[in-house]
């Protein structure tokens, strides 16, 4: 088994160079050069949609696609006021703060304890926004035109309350059947060999791996653990250790088991930073792609984490080139 030599203040050996060129932002028709996809983006494309809300509107226009979604959190929201408060009108921020709340004292595994946390963006004026981060790591935003932080906060609320409710459905849990059907999926949406699904050494074999160390758990916190992947394909971390002959195995069973804290997030800072010395620029460069991406997934109702994470780990960077440079 090769050794580890990741990125340092990631806890496996020594640090090693960020590459020379930045990463693309990550996408499920991303390719390496060989025209084979990263086990990261394989399971990106996978995790697209886990998201109740994350839908694709096709050919449906933006009007009529937000006026859906509304309709169908409404319905969500309303169908558990009825379950839970009685009929009539159902306070979001309360409703949500109870629900795992109820999820703690019923045994769910909550490291961090039950505590929903909500980050209003600054703003002086309309529209305003907020975020609403769920105790397992989910992300979610106002995706309505919010006249008060009050109400950016309900319409947060709202949307991470569905998905909160939906993720408890039977149909939302990994199983033999759900997995069979997702390697067929992925592997036809990259052409791949159905055969290599049982190679952990390819990217549909470390597919496979990954939903079956996750059997049981729900898609919602599936998503939450593939974040730290798609995050390492974004930042190039991947590469780096494919570069230094880390097999696929090694990098997902360190990974699976590590949540992305303060430490990674500096050092993937870090590693902007070094990229910001050879390329004059990038940096904010990517922070415009990243704000981009960010907004459109809100306006979308979809999970947020791996853009927002984007976001803050490019301001961080940013941040710490200096002041003349950040506000320049």
């Amino acid at each position: 088994m090769a050794t580890y030599k990741g990125h340092q203040g990631h806890g496996i050996g020594k640090p090693i160079p960020a590459p020379r060129q930045a990463s693309s932002p990550m996408s499920p028709q991303m390719y390496v050069e060989t025209n084979r996809p990263l086990p990261s983006q394989i399971m990106a494309a996978a995790a697209a949609g886990m998201s109740v809300s994350g839908y694709q509107s096709g050919s449906m226009s933006d009007a009529k696609a937000k006026n859906v979604l509304k309709e169908a959190v409404d319905a969500v929201v309303n169908s558990f006021a009825k379950h839970s408060h009685g009929y009539g009108r159902v306070n979001v921020v309360e409703a949500l703060q109870e629900f795992w709340q109820m999820k703690l004292e019923r045994g769910a595994d909550l490291k961090n304890g039950a505590l929903v946390v909500y980050e209003s963006q600054p703003s002086n004026s309309p529209p305003y926004v907020c975020f609403v981060s769920l105790p397992g790591g989910s992300c979610f935003g106002s995706f309505q035109h919010c006249p008060t932080k009050a109400e950016a906060r309900r319409s947060a609320a709202k949307i991470a309350l569905m998905n909160s409710v939906f993720n408890e459905h039977p149909s939302r849990k990994i199983s033999d059947e759900f997995i069979e059907r997702a390697v067929r999926d992925a592997a036809g949406s990259f052409q791949g060999n159905l055969a290599d699904a049982d190679n952990p050494a390819t990217g549909i074999g470390a597919f496979r791996f990954m939903l079956e160390a996750n059997k049981g758990r729900t898609m919602l916190e599936f998503q939450e653990l593939m974040t730290v992947f798609q995050l390492l394909h974004w930042n190039g971390s991947l590469k780096a250790m494919r570069d230094r002959n880390c097999s696929r195995q090694e990098v997902l069973a360190h990974y699976s088991h590590r949540s992305l804290d303060d430490d990674m997030r500096s050092q993937m800072a870090l590693d902007w930073i070094a990229r910001e010395q050879e390329t004059a620029g990038i940096i904010k460069h990517e922070l415009q792609i990243a704000e981009r991406e960010l907004e459109s997934a809100r306006l979308a109702g979809r999970e947020l984490r791996v853009f927002k994470e984007k976001r803050d780990i490019l301001v961080l960077a940013l941040s710490q080139i200096g002041p003349a440079e950040s506000l320049a």
